[in-house]
């Protein structure tokens, strides 16, 4: 394997890698969401009077 063809292959795997983990992560937000909801403010007991 040549250099060039090492460094192609380094660069795929380094950015496939990076780009999976920003899905996951992302997988996990939606998932943190959906268990713990964001209360909205209208609701909240400040804003009631």
């Amino acid at each position: 394997m040549d250099k060039w063809t090492f460094g192609l292959t380094m660069m795929i795997v380094g950015m496939g890698g990076t780009l999976i983990t920003l899905w996951i992560l992302s997988l996990l937000m939606t998932l943190l969401k959906k268990i713990f909801p964001i209360a909205s403010e209208q609701n909240s007991p400040k804003n009631s009077r």
